[in-house]
């Protein structure tokens, strides 16, 4: 297990030294968000193929790991393409200001990799040991994350399509999943890692992989996801009604009003 981390500890060191790197040269430190998918696909491939053997379980947790970061990197590359620095990292170099080299290798790229690393640990886990192969706690996981890509795929095709076509800038989305809930992208990528977790918890130890879903939640919910758009739109009555209407995370059914949101 030790092996596995030391072995993915330096791929990702190495990792986020070039990107931080590249983000230097072209002035826009944001690419580390689509450094983010890329990452944890990396540690899955070093860990896979650094294990003892491989197994089906094992595999399955590969090809989901890849598929998710493919397809998150990808959509945030393209998200990417003409708009320059994302606002949150363009306020934090002006914040920063000449310190802000020095500041961003370590609280943008540095500590990303750090966080990488702990929400890598299921990944870690399943390929430290061998287990008896694929079982219903496989398939329900596999479930769990099936319905989680399709929350985060769709619900980010459905937020590209709706900035490109509103009228006005202060719109809000309120159809498609964003009816039922405000971040169905972070709601889908809180249960893909969920779904990893009960992918890995029949193997030994697997039980202590609830770590990394619990962390994503916590940083999704409190400190990196909602909170940003949260203060982003605080100004928006729009977006103040949406907030009244339609639950904060769990997919439900919109009410009319609404005093506090799940």
């Amino acid at each position: 297990m030790w092996s596995l981390y030391a072995v993915s500890s330096i791929a990702v060191l190495i990792f986020m030294v070039l990107f931080f790197l590249v983000a230097q040269i072209i002035k826009d430190n944001s690419i580390i968000d689509i450094g983010w998918g890329i990452g944890f696909v990396i540690v899955a491939f070093v860990s896979f193929f650094h294990s003892k053997g491989y197994d089906s379980r094992q595999l399955l947790v590969l090809i989901m790991v890849v598929i998710w970061g493919t397809r998150l990197a990808l959509h945030l590359y393209i998200r990417s393409i003409g708009r320059g620095e994302d606002f949150r990292y363009a306020n934090f170099r002006k914040d920063w200001g000449k310190n802000a080299f020095i500041i961003a290798f370590f609280r943008v790229f540095m500590m990303q990799g750090v966080i990488m690393l702990l929400l890598s640990y299921p990944l870690l886990r399943v390929n430290a040991v061998q287990s008896s192969g694929l079982d219903v706690w496989a398939v329900i996981g596999l479930v769990v994350w099936c319905v989680g890509f399709l929350f985060q795929a769709i619900g980010d095709y459905q937020l590209e399509h709706f900035k490109k076509t509103r009228t006005n800038k202060d719109a809000i989305l309120k159809t498609g999943l964003w009816r039922f809930t405000r971040h169905p992208n972070y709601f889908g990528e809180a249960a893909m890692w969920w779904g990893i977790f009960l992918v890995v918890l029949p193997v030994h130890l697997g039980w202590t992989a609830v770590f990394s879903a619990l962390f994503i939640n916590l940083l999704l919910l409190k400190v990196s996801g909602v909170p940003f758009l949260d203060k982003r739109y605080a100004g928006n009555e729009a977006y103040q009604t949406y907030k009244q209407e339609t639950n904060l995370f769990i997919p439900w059914f919109p009410a009319a009003k609404k005093a506090k949101s799940l």
